[in-house]
């Protein structure tokens, strides 16, 4: 008999969440505790982070760090996994979104942007793969977006991030999947989050993008959270080098 419960169990795995303190990234760490994981929250926002661990509970703890500061990625994982210990989920839902038209972008603004969406995840998977290859077993899932195939206005570096973000995990599970490491990549439609804030702000706006999906409507936080057991479980060990489109069917059309 299969037993289907225990392909989505995460328990005795330990899962590390940035972005954690708002958005994706909070929904991604109450989800993986609720599916039996220790979780490791890392955001910025000490004040959001404490929130949260007042939701969860004792499955989780959390670190204050940024991960645009690329040299300090192996400094930020010690201290994350202390209490805990090293990961074996990384989910990197931190994410930038400055909102400037082509004209507008800067020099500062174009490296903060791909430092946090795109250099952030490879560097911190980086610091994390000797032990998940020693291991045998690791879950590693990025966030890409509408915009990594898609145009957007105003979206320029942001979008470019985004579609590195779909290639780095291509390459990323080439290198590393041979050791029983499955790296992914979940593409979020419209969320309410305070990323897409500007957008749910404009009611028009928002409705004219929620008709824009098969489905016809825009994405609720719990929308995300079968795709990403899925994607961290072992109910995905044969999935790798993906992007999944969790979008209603906006990309579809």
């Amino acid at each position: 008999m299969v037993n289907t419960n225990s392909l989505f169990d995460l328990r005795n795995k330990v899962a590390l969440v940035t972005g954690a303190s708002s958005g994706l990234g909070r929904r991604a760490a109450i989800v993986l505790s609720a599916a039996g994981a220790k979780v490791i929250g890392v955001a910025r926002r000490r004040d959001a982070l404490e929130e949260l661990r007042k939701e969860i509970g004792n499955n989780f703890s959390f670190c204050v760090g940024d991960v645009a500061q690329r040299d300090n990625m192996k400094s930020l994982l010690s201290d994350a996994s202390r209490e805990v210990g090293m990961p074996d989920i990384l989910v990197h839902a931190a994410g930038l979104n400055p909102r400037q038209t082509a004209d507008e972008v800067t020099s500062e603004g174009w490296d903060k942007t791909f430092e946090i969406n795109l250099s952030a995840p490879f560097f911190l998977s980086q610091a994390a793969i000797s032990v998940m290859k020693a291991r045998g077993w690791g879950r590693i899932v990025n966030f890409a977006s509408l915009q990594s195939t898609r145009a957007f206005p105003g979206g320029l570096a942001y979008g470019a991030s985004k579609g590195g973000i779909a290639q780095l995990t291509r390459a990323m599970a080439e290198e590393w999947s041979g050791y029983g490491i499955c790296v992914n990549a979940i593409g979020p439609g419209f969320f309410p989050t305070e990323l897409t804030k500007a957008v749910f702000d404009d009611a028009e706006r928002a409705e004219r993008n929620a008709m824009q999906t098969c489905i016809g409507r825009n994405g609720k936080l719990e929308d995300i959270d079968g795709p990403l057991l899925f994607l961290c479980s072992d109910a995905s060990a044969y999935v790798t080098g993906q992007v999944l489109m969790v979008d209603g069917g906006f990309t579809a059309k």
